[in-house]
């Protein structure tokens, strides 16, 4: 079976900021790899493409069994997608962190 995967408005305005802050982080350093935030746009979208066929293998995000969490590895460190499996065909991707960050924005 495969499930159709999207992403609120939250989560692509995640993946926007995730982008410009390593852009930016890269911009300020003089060997700076300006290549490095289309690599980890790019390492994310291939993660919640794994969504599409196996989205119960991630780990639970709460006491719902259907909220889980992607852990995406990137680098020294990673993101992490908070999803919802709505139904037996779709799953809902709601934000995306860093896995430095505190929480989801």
């Amino acid at each position: 079976m495969t499930f159709h995967v999207r992403l609120t408005h939250a989560a692509a305005e995640d993946l926007e900021r995730l982008f410009d802050f390593v852009l930016e982080r890269e911009l300020q350093r003089s060997d700076g790899d300006l290549q490095l935030a289309e690599h980890a746009l790019q390492a994310i979208k291939d993660g919640i493409a794994t969504l599409r066929n196996s989205p119960f293998t991630c780990r639970k995000a709460g006491p719902s069994p259907l909220l889980r969490e992607l852990v995406i590895p990137f680098g020294r460190s990673g993101y992490v997608a908070l999803f919802e499996i709505m139904d037996s065909a779709n799953v809902v991707v709601a934000a995306v962190r860093h896995q430095l960050e505190d929480d989801y924005h």
